[in-house]
């Protein structure tokens, strides 16, 4: 074979015509592939070639299997042409794994040497489609494996969610290892994230002499360090058979990831060449870019242009979504703090699983009507982006600070006037349905801004609602709303009156820690009016710097607001009035069942708190100190 005098010669193949296949075969004991496009590998499951030469095992397809195995079994436990038997092996393997979610990723892969390329039962998720809960184990697997493995499985027992492990005849690792690489430069280990989307470089080295398995794992950019990440001593006499197949399998499970190979080479006996990956590089980057930032876009999303987001903008303001960007999280989804590359403005973007229980288009018009919603005493919501089982919602970024008396009063003027605009000044009225303290956020003047309209309903003027289902939280919910389900602006004043009461009280609606006489906030502050020392049940946070007229006045419009018939409440013009000095507050009787209190639900009314984007105490709070962390 005339190798040497061509390696020139393939070097610019590997530049300049698309990644060609170059296989090489000497002695039929290794093979070289600086690209795909061509190879005749055994391809099964979802796994495919790229036209530039990307071998993709499997993509954001959620429960898949993808694999690819060099055509030719290898000879191991026999003689050779100089009539020396050999186990040892080298092979070394360019990969990037790009998840559908920048934190979450597909299972992983594994480099895999079988007797057979049919895996017969094998399971996707964290099996990698080469075992199953019933032939993990068994001696006569004959299975070697080095897995890449993203996802922690106990019943495996994983060390961690990016790891390497060196498996014999079963999945839980004889060794393993957080993804590190020696750098000779700085002496030190670098950790690695295996889901990164960035290209690495895999070696693996089997010395049947010193019957000593290494494991090494650097960037693409780096040659191979000096000590390996793995070194494990290993017989492999008993396990590889005379004839064996060599190749990837790949898995995802309920999370998905792109995996992909870039280029490989494989030595039974000696070791492996070096791949060349110059234009490999080039085109995979691109497809991995392309995956990285891949968007979901329907045709109809063309008239809500203006309020879309690029997924790749977000991406770079949150700088990939890292966790020092993190402001909270929570069952629904996690929210970050980010800087539009752009416009240098600060945003919060929120992350939610995006269910299509309402119709997409329905789901996205109502988002984009809430972006439509402007007064300055409300979130905005700036825009939106959509991926594949996930929706990004951009959000002005609210600054918080602590409330003094004056502050808070102002606070609930800001927020009454919010509601009055969503029920009686934009163009359809607005129920938001869970006014809350914890929805408030503060900007940089202290202005109260409502946010989270993820249980909002818009209606036309002269129509009734039509929502059938009790939602909110648990001591907001007027009186009537858990007998009928159907929400009114009244029953957002019934809210704003507990909210009121939680500003002047600095205190939760319902807190079971409390004595009997305290635990229901309005109930106390009833009893207190009842016998004339309202003011007892001022927040002791204040040390009695407060007006004690506003005071007086948020305390009784409070109770005002939870009448328990709707039609004894004010509207929210009304209530606006009175903490605007606009209108007197009226008399009102001292009759404890007049005011309608919190309605606590049982399990026979069924509550249902039900929200795409809303949870327990609000995601939208953004993990900033939401109001009620201020009081």
């Amino acid at each position: 074979m005339m190798i040497a005098s061509f390696k020139s010669l393939h070097f610019l193949l590997g530049l300049f015509v698309s990644l060609k296949l170059l296989a090489l075969a000497q002695e039929e004991n290794h093979f070289i592939y600086h690209g795909f496009t061509g190879a005749d590998l055994l391809l099964s499951g979802i796994a495919k070639i790229h036209p530039n030469g990307l071998l993709e095992l499997t993509n954001t397809s959620k429960r898949q299997i993808g694999r690819a195995f060099f055509p030719f079994p290898f000879q191991f436990n026999t003689s050779l042409f100089n009539n020396s038997r050999s186990l040892s092996f080298s092979t070394q393997f360019a990969f990037a794994m790009v998840p559908e979610q920048p934190t979450f990723g597909g299972q992983g892969m594994a480099f895999t040497i079988s007797p057979s390329v049919e895996f017969t039962g094998a399971v996707a998720a964290q099996y990698f489609g080469i075992l199953d809960s019933t032939s993990n184990g068994l001696p006569s697997n004959h299975l070697v494996a080095v897995e890449l493995d993203a996802v922690p499985s106990p019943d495996l027992k994983d060390i961690n969610d990016s790891h390497v492990g060196i498996d014999v005849n079963s999945l839980i690792s004889n060794k393993s290892s957080p993804v590190t690489y020696f750098s000779d430069e700085e002496k030190e280990n670098t950790s690695l994230s295996l889901i990164s989307g960035h290209v690495m470089h895999a070696w693996i080295d089997y010395d049947e002499v010193e019957k000593l398995l290494n494991v090494t794992v650097a960037p693409i950019t780096r040659t191979k360090p000096t000590l390996p990440l793995l070194s494990t001593p290993l017989d492999l006499s008993s396990v590889l058979l005379d004839s064996m197949y060599v190749g990837f399998s790949s898995s995802t499970g309920a999370v998905a990831s792109s995996h992909y190979i870039l280029g490989w080479s494989f030595n039974r006996g000696g070791q492996a060449q070096t791949i060349i990956l110059l234009v490999a590089i080039s085109g995979a980057a691109y497809i991995i870019k392309r995956k990285k930032y891949e968007e979901l876009r329907e045709d109809w999303e063309q008239e809500y242009g203006p309020q879309r987001f690029s997924y790749k903008d977000l991406y770079k303001a949150t700088t990939g979504f890292t966790d020092r960007k993190l402001l909270g999280s929570g069952g629904f989804g996690k929210v970050y703090r980010g800087v539009l590359p752009s416009s240098n403005m600060q945003v919060a973007i929120k992350k939610v699983s995006h269910d299509s229980k309402q119709g997409t288009k329905q789901f996205v018009a109502e988002i984009v009507s809430m972006g439509r919603l402007r007064h300055r005493n409300l979130v905005q919501l700036l825009g939106y982006c959509r991926r594949k089982g996930e929706l990004l919602l951009v959000y002005d970024y609210m600054p918080h600070g602590s409330l003094n008396w004056v502050q808070r009063y102002q606070v609930l003027r800001g927020v009454a006037s919010a509601l009055l605009y969503l029920h009686e000044e934009w163009e359809q009225v607005v129920l938001h349905r869970d006014v809350k303290a914890s929805n408030i956020l503060l900007d940089d003047d202290f202005n109260g801004r409502l946010g989270d309209f993820g249980l909002a309903k818009f209606y036309d003027r002269g129509a009734n609602p039509q929502t059938t289902c009790v939602v909110g939280t648990v001591g907001y919910i007027a009186p009537e709303v858990t007998r009928t389900g159907r929400a009114t602006t009244s029953s957002d004043v019934f809210a704003f009156g507990t909210f009121m009461l939680e500003m002047a009280c600095g205190r939760k609606p319902l807190e079971p820690e409390q004595s009997a006489e305290k635990m229901v906030l309005v109930d106390w502050v009833l009893d207190s009016w009842k016998i004339g020392d309202i003011l007892r049940t001022v927040d002791p946070k204040l040390e009695g710097n407060y007006v004690v007229e506003e005071m007086e006045l948020v305390l009784k419009l409070g109770l005002l607001c939870s009448f328990s018939t709707p039609q004894a409440r004010p509207s929210m013009r009304q209530t606006a009035q009175y903490l605007d000095g606009n209108a007197s507050l009226p008399e009102m009787p001292l009759d404890g069942a007049s005011i309608g209190l919190i309605a606590i639900p049982t399990q026979s009314s069924a509550v249902v708190v039900e929200s795409w984007l809303n949870e327990g105490d609000s995601l939208l709070r953004m993990g900033q100190r939401n109001l009620l962390g201020q009081l």
